[in-house]
């Protein structure tokens, strides 16, 4: 007969199976190294992203009174320590007001310094204390890979302060702008970037900016693993320019489109032109636009076919090639005039300020 063992015994052992238990249930404080770098670059550069509240003013039909009522919601980060917020163009697109809430939940009202369509960003100003303001550090978006971690913090369907991670998907993709430009070497990732994270930033695992989202590839309108950043690269060239002087700063090349399907209807890949404004580099290189003849009909003007060789097929193409220059360039420009391809240069002058 087998003897039973002392109640001494039995304790000890069901406490060792009980402490064994506890050890295998208990949850490590990092599981990896990278969950720690993400609730780091989380802690430090959430306080910089900022809640976009459009408004717009509407009157009361009781009191008569004008309100300020919601009219659309989005992210900026904070650019700088006296104020100024990046976010996208189309997010205070139209806005009659715009305010600022800040992640103490403090709210400002915001001054529109400058916008660029082109490039689907703006710039606010917003006047609070230094010590609520935190800027991002700036990344170098020319160092990335595809493979390289990314995090987004934004404000999706109106939910403040929401973190994605995800890799760099593609480099040097090509989206539409808001007044249908295109965007070039925009960076794509699998973050999930929903409505309402326009304008938030797109880290490195350094907590540098290299990106500001702005938009989602999708059929149902969520996130479908395919989003767009313009690179940090980009927007460092721009926003300066904003705060500056309002917009996007371009050297005078000094003439003013025709519809496209003109060109087409020329039988021609270029850029005709409507009017060549007098004294202006256009016009002192001997390009024409468009001009009634005797008849009273339209006669096409120059139709610009190449920039320094590289064609020149649209608009978007010409202004694109345009902004790679500065003024004081001489520009090697090919255009068709009556069916025969001529060349001029032309020397781009200052912007009027």
């Amino acid at each position: 007969m087998r003897k039973a063992l002392p109640a001494s015994v039995l304790l000890a052992g069901l406490l060792a199976w009980a402490l064994t238990l506890g050890a295998h249930a208990a949850v490590p404080e990092f599981a990896t190294d990278d969950e720690r770098n993400t609730i780091e670059i989380f802690e430090f550069a959430s306080p910089s992203v900022v809640y976009v509240n459009r408004l717009q003013v509407v009157r009361d039909r009781r009191s008569f009174d004008l309100l300020s009522i919601p009219n659309g919601a989005g992210t900026g980060f904070i650019w700088s320590e006296d104020g100024h917020v990046v976010t996208n163009f189309h997010v205070v697109e139209g806005a009659q007001q715009v305010s600022i809430t800040l992640p103490d939940q403090s709210s400002w009202p915001a001054e529109v310094v400058g916008l660029a369509p082109d490039k689907d960003l703006a710039v606010l100003k917003i006047k609070a204390p230094k010590n609520k303001l935190h800027a991002l550090p700036m990344g170098d978006s020319d160092q990335l890979a595809v493979g390289r971690k990314v995090l987004a913090i934004g404000n999706p369907f109106g939910l403040d302060a929401t973190l994605t991670t995800g890799v760099v998907s593609a480099l040097g993709r090509e989206i539409e702008a808001p007044n249908q430009r295109k965007i070039r070497n925009v960076i794509q990732t699998d973050a999930a970037i929903n409505p309402g994270n326009s304008g938030g930033p797109l880290l490195n695992s350094k907590g540098e900016l290299i990106g500001v989202n702005t938009m989602i590839y999708s059929p149902s309108g969520a996130s479908a693993g395919i989003g767009f950043a313009i690179p940090v690269n980009i927007v460092k060239e721009i926003v300066p320019q904003l705060i500056e002087h309002g917009r996007l700063i371009r050297p005078v090349f000094g003439v003013e489109f025709a519809p496209a399907y003109w060109a087409r209807r020329a039988g021609v890949d270029g850029v005709p032109l409507l009017h060549v404004a007098p004294g202006l580099p256009a016009a002192k290189a001997g390009l024409i636009g468009a001009r009634r003849g005797s008849w009273g009909r339209v006669e096409l003007g120059d139709i610009i076919i190449a920039l320094n060789e590289t064609p020149t097929p649209n608009q978007d193409e010409f202004l694109t090639l345009l902004e790679q220059h500065e003024p004081g360039d001489t520009l090697t420009v090919q255009y068709v005039r009556n069916g025969r391809v001529k060349q001029t240069q032309v020397t781009l002058a200052e912007p009027q300020l």
